[in-house]
Order: C-alpha cells, then sequence, then structure tokens
C-alpha cells in the first residue's frame, strides 16, 4: 500500500469517525446560538422597561416636588397674610382660608388623583417596576454570557476533539436556557 492509498484511508476513517460528532456539536451550537438571540431580545426589551421605568419615577418625584414646593408657598402665604394688622378682615380671611385648602389639595387629592401623596405613591410603583425590570435585565445577562460561554465551549470541542468539553457546553447551555425561561415567567 503506498502512501497516497494510506493518506486517503486515514482520511476517510477519520471523516467517518468524526463527522456525527461535529454535526451533533453544530446541531448544539445552532440551538445555542438561537437561545442566545432570544435572550439578547430579553436582555434589550427588560432593559427598555428598566430605562422606561426609571424616566417615569424621576417624572413623579419632580413633579412630586413641585406639589410639595407650592405647598408650602401656600402655607407661608397663608401665614404671612395672618400675621398682617388686617388679619381679620372677611376678605382676608377668605384668601388665608383659600391657600390653606389649595396647599391642603395640594398634598393630598384623592378625587383628582394628583396630590402630592398620590403622586408619590405612582412614583414609588414606578420604582417598584424599575427594580424588578433591572433584576430581569441582569438575569437575561447572566444567561447571555453562559449561552456564549457554552457557544465557544462547543465550538473548542470540535477543534480540540475533547468530547467532555461537549457536554460540558451542553450542561450550561441547558442551564443558562432554564435561568432565561425561569427570568422570561418572572420567577426570577
Amino acid at each position: 500500500m503506498d502512501h497516497s492509498e494510506l493518506a486517503r484511508e486515514h482520511i476517510e476513517e477519520a471523516h467517518h469517525r468524526r463527522e456525527p460528532g461535529a454535526r451533533g456539536v453544530a446541531m448544539l451550537v445552532a440551538v445555542l446560538a438561537a437561545a442566545l438571540a432570544v435572550a439578547e431580545i430579553g436582555a434589550k426589551s427588560t432593559q427598555n422597561a428598566y430605562l422606561t421605568h426609571h424616566v417615569q419615577a424621576a417624572d413623579y418625584w419632580g413633579f412630586y416636588q413641585t406639589r410639595n414646593l407650592r405647598a408650602g408657598l401656600l402655607d407661608a402665604t397663608a401665614e404671612l397674610m395672618a400675621s398682617l394688622p388686617n388679619a381679620a378682615d372677611p376678605q382676608v380671611q377668605r384668601r388665608i382660608e383659600a391657600a390653606r385648602a389649595e396647599a391642603a389639595r395640594l398634598r393630598d387629592d384623592p378625587q383628582a388623583g394628583d396630590g402630592a401623596k398620590q403622586i408619590e405613591a405612582m412614583a414609588r410603583a414606578e420604582e417598584r417596576r424599575r427594580e424588578v425590570a433591572f433584576r430581569k435585565y441582569h438575569s437575561f445577562e447572566a444567561t447571555v454570557g453562559a449561552l456564549e460561554i457554552a457557544i465557544v465551549l462547543a465550538s473548542v470541542s470540535v477543534v480540540i476533539r475533547v468530547r467532555w468539553l461537549t457536554y460540558g457546553a451542553g450542561a450550561i447551555g441547558g442551564l443558562a436556557v432554564l435561568f432565561g425561561l425561569a427570568t422570561a415567567a418572572g420567577l426570577l
């Protein structure tokens, strides 16, 4: 048997020996890449939700501060009018009461829902939503990182022909997918 026939025989043998494993790893990488794409979509979506809730909470807190500042100014105005020499005048008394009533309404207006008390509740609710989105975002980012590691391990396993790397890649990828699903379902 000459060298070319021997080489051809070894190449065919190696080809038949490696091909099923390489196909399996290629399928594993394809599945992991698809899961990675979905996890990245989840991460971007929750990042957008985080930013939306962050901005909304900041807006509510600004509105809350404005309400409190206006109420404080009205209280000071009422106190100033009450200290005037003509404070007993019925017209001044009506203005004092109107200022105090408006200050109280700015602090708490359950009917309109835009008193400082109600705005504070809305701001805190947005902060809670923001924190949930923040945790989900980081969970998706961990999922993305684990899937990237699994893809690298699977790819390396083909090049250096180490089967346990393939199994490790599959295990890491499987756990990452489960973690991502739990995150998407709101279990984490």
